[in-house]
């Protein structure tokens, strides 16, 4: 069934000083001839996926509640505004009693089937003290499904942000550094080289989906650092899509992986060429020395000699 595209009336619900940057933001991206947008929302349960849905879209798109958990498909809204389309795919949490939920990412990627991902939306909760290796868990779970490929096309939102750092730490110091351990994890999850990392840095930008967030003179949402927060996350978003990496396409192929016995197969031939070249070859090397230098035993000398004189004889 076609995907239901409506008119994005939720973009009037911004603040006007929002519309306006957001405006400019789609008119950049229709100026770099990018007519549909895809960002896939991806990370654990609970850290405020299905809210960043709400939030950008600027409608409650997504069913929420605190006493439910999240539901077990993705859901894909779509909007429409002047000729420009933005879907946002909102996905399950990928870890279940401290393991990856493989059937959740089975689900996923089925979902995605013939889609194209041009913006993997990493979302965890600024509040978060530490990193442990279920965060290790959920990064190598998107790089084993989508390629490393998919964290050129990411950023990172770290939601509750309106919150007060522990023990008097400065906000922009607790932010850092939350940040610089969580980019860690995400790396060493996904196999991603040091010196690969700091060529393509995963931007974190910060998110706080309560209505209770403070505002500005100009109506807008605004952080404890006093910038409107929903702008600059989209204008992150416009960054990464124009940053020149290629959109993950999802075909059937990326959704069943490396087939085992396939590649098996494609070794075949080397195997093959090996064993004749160290194995048969200089085997039959040594055979055709052997009987060329072997010496002929005294029964067969002695028959050839008496069959010699017999034909003398006659």
């Amino acid at each position: 069934m076609a995907q239901l595209i409506r008119e994005w009336a939720g973009i009037n619900t911004f603040a006007p000083a929002t519309q306006t940057k957001l405006l400019e933001l789609l008119g950049k991206l229709k100026h770099e001839n990018v007519n549909t947008l895809t960002i896939l929302v991806m990370g654990k349960g609970g850290v405020g996926k299905s809210s960043t849905v709400n939030s950008i879209v600027g409608e409650r798109v997504v069913t929420i509640s605190p006493f439910q958990s999240e539901g077990p498909r993705p859901v894909m809204v779509s909007r429409s505004r002047a000729g420009f389309t933005l879907n946002i795919i909102d996905t399950p949490g990928l870890i279940e009693g401290g393991y990856i939920n493989d059937m959740a990412l089975d689900i996923i990627k089925r979902f995605l089937l013939n889609k194209t991902i041009d913006v993997l939306l990493y979302v965890d909760r600024l509040d978060a003290y530490r990193v442990d290796n279920l965060d290790k868990l959920v990064a190598k779970a998107i790089t084993d499904t989508f390629g490393k490929g998919i964290w050129n096309k990411a950023l990172i939102a770290l939601t509750h942000a309106q919150f007060s750092p522990p023990d008097g730490l400065p906000y922009d110091e607790f932010f850092s550094k939350r940040s610089e351990a969580l980019l860690k994890v995400v790396r060493s999850g996904a196999r991603i080289k040091k010196d690969a990392s700091q060529a393509s840095t995963i931007p974190v930008v910060l998110v706080e989906n309560s209505g209770r967030c403070n505002k500005n003179e100009n109506d807008e949402k605004v952080l404890p650092d006093g910038a409107a927060w929903i702008p600059k996350l989209v204008q992150t978003i416009t960054e990464v899509t124009l940053n020149g990496s290629e959109s993950i396409h999802v075909d059937q192929k990326l959704i069943e992986g490396p087939n085992p016995n396939q590649t098996g197969k494609l070794w075949i031939p080397l195997i093959l060429a090996l064993q004749y070249f160290f194995v048969i070859k200089p085997i039959r090397g040594f055979i055709k020395k052997d009987i060329a230098t072997e010496s002929r035993p005294s029964w067969e000398t002695h028959e050839s000699e008496t069959n010699f004189s017999g034909r003398d004889i006659f």
